[in-house]
């Protein structure tokens, strides 16, 4: 998004514009111009990042695993927890665009501690590799490297890659882009040649069984991990709380008057920082119309980018995963047993089973790259998100600079990420993923409630939520809250 012409924020406001929206207990947010909306139908914009993310270890790895167990019939729940990312991203959006801050500062207008709460359990999840131990596990299948090896490389290469970038949000955009459009050509592309129409058929149909649920999956072993993938339907955890940070510095809405994170080798360019974020005039009929420029523009984003991208890989999972299935019946006892990573093998079987064996080592190589490549997003958003709270609301912070303390944060979860694939808890990259998929399911009920309170307390009426959209996402905080609680009394386990 081209923000060239957009006034620096430190510049002298207009007389005219001197009025200020009054939110919590903060600082009230000077009332600015918000922008002109770009067209809704485009390419490339913030929602990549959702796209990298969502398009992760969920839908290539751990719902193909519970297919290739309980049938295409239990992706009802895959819809159910996609859709609700959809409205939930749409509602992100709502308090990014119309203020220019993050989520966080939005709990922190609420509630202070409750922004802090999203801050420890940021730490507390997001030091768990799982999404690059899973894609080292397919790089070991292909070069029989340790996978352990070649994740501790892929976080230092992560690392060194943020801290040399200019602007880090051009570089994340264009390297993702390139790697999700490889991904989403490529992944169907081999379902078609492994696949049958009758396996799309019940793919599909599988999404409308609501209800399905056998024995099995009913069980201390499985039901965890069912509950961690819901949360894996798309970005988990505090993903989308993070994408409010990237449309932000995409310059989108009234984030065009804040300036971009650089990398470290580049953070003495960095443009002064406003202490809070902007609002725009709601009572006037002109602001009014480009809001709603803007709310089409991150609508078309939710629905076809996001939604319909994240749906069309999934299904092309789910057709290798039934392939796989049928070239070897055993592999759901198998997968019973203590061996989940066999998923893995299955699938690469299955492919394989198209012609050449060549088939198979490129869709491990799929399996890796999403790996990297959620690993990119994830890290970076973690980055983001701990700095933006810790520049604005620890004291003495903003001498350092926000991307200084983006460079601490990142290299802090890269060292603490080695540690635990060196010395964690969990046995395996499967163990790892589940860990991080199950703990992902709090955050994300805690987000919903956040989001009710920030868009209907913060916002000035005319811009607030519908009806509707808060029913959904009041869902939504049960749909999550209500599972995890559920395993946690009923079979007295958090992870499978």
């Amino acid at each position: 998004m081209d923000t060239s012409n957009t006034p620096p924020a430190t510049a002298t406001p207009p007389v005219e514009d001197q009025r200020v929206w009054k939110a919590g207990r903060l600082e009230p947010m000077p009332i600015r111009k918000l922008p002109d909306a770009p067209p809704s139908v485009h390419l490339l914009g913030p929602t990549v990042f959702l796209v990298a993310l969502g398009v992760g270890m969920g839908e290539s790895y751990m719902w193909p695993r519970l297919v290739l167990l309980f049938g295409p019939e239990i992706r009802w729940l895959f819809l159910i927890g996609v859709t609700l990312q959809a409205v939930v991203m749409l509602e992100m959006a709502r308090y990014a665009m119309a203020t220019g801050e993050s989520i966080f500062s939005g709990a922190a207008r609420v509630f202070k501690p409750l922004m802090w709460f999203f801050f420890v359990v940021a730490v507390a999840v997001y030091i768990w590799p799982g999404h690059l131990s899973a894609g080292a596990a397919a790089f070991e299948e292909i070069t029989g490297i340790p996978w352990m090896v070649t994740a501790i490389a892929g976080l230092i290469l992560v690392g060194v890659v943020f801290t040399l970038a200019k602007v880090i949000y051009n570089l994340l955009e264009n390297v993702l882009s390139l790697l999700i459009g490889a991904l989403v050509l490529g992944t169907a592309v081999v379902a078609a040649m492994v696949g049958s129409w009758s396996d799309v058929v019940t793919t599909i149909t599988g999404m409308f069984s609501f209800g399905y649920l056998p024995p099995q999956a009913m069980s201390a072993a499985w039901f965890p991990v069912i509950v961690g993938a819901c949360a894996f339907a798309g970005p988990s955890g505090m993903q989308q709380m993070w994408y409010t940070l990237h449309l932000r510095d995409s310059g989108a809405g009234m984030g065009a008057h804040q300036p971009q994170i650089r990398g470290l080798r580049h953070a003495g360019e960095e443009e002064e920082r406003p202490a809070r974020g902007f609002m725009f005039d709601t009572s006037d009929p002109a602001e009014m119309a480009k809001w709603k420029g803007w709310r089409r523009w991150v609508t078309f984003d939710a629905l076809l980018l996001f939604w319909g991208i994240t749906m069309l890989v999934t299904i092309s999972f789910t057709v290798i995963a039934q392939a796989a299935v049928r070239i070897d019946p055993g592999v759901r006892q198998v997968i019973q047993g203590d061996d989940r990573e066999v998923a893995l093998t299955a699938m690469s079987n299955a492919v394989s089973s198209a012609g050449s064996s060549v088939l198979g080592v490129v869709f491990l190589g799929f399996i890796a790259l999403i790996g990297l490549n959620a690993t990119l997003g994830l890290f970076d958003s973690f980055s983001r998100g701990q700095a933006d709270m810790t520049f604005h609301f620890i004291p003495g912070a903003k001498k350092l600079g926000m991307s200084k303390l983006y460079a601490i944060f990142l290299w802090g979860v890269i060292l603490f990420g080695i540690l635990i694939l060196l010395f964690g808890p969990a046995d395996g990259p499967s163990g790892i993923l589940d860990t991080l998929a199950f703990l992902s399911t709090f955050a994300m009920g805690a987000y919903c409630v956040t989001l009710l309170l920030v868009n209907n307390r913060m916002l000035p009426k005319p811009i607030r939520p519908r009806w509707w959209s808060n029913v959904i996402i009041g869902f939504g905080a049960v749909f999550y809250l209500g599972m995890l609680f559920y395993s946690l009394f009923a079979y007295g386990v958090v992870v499978g």
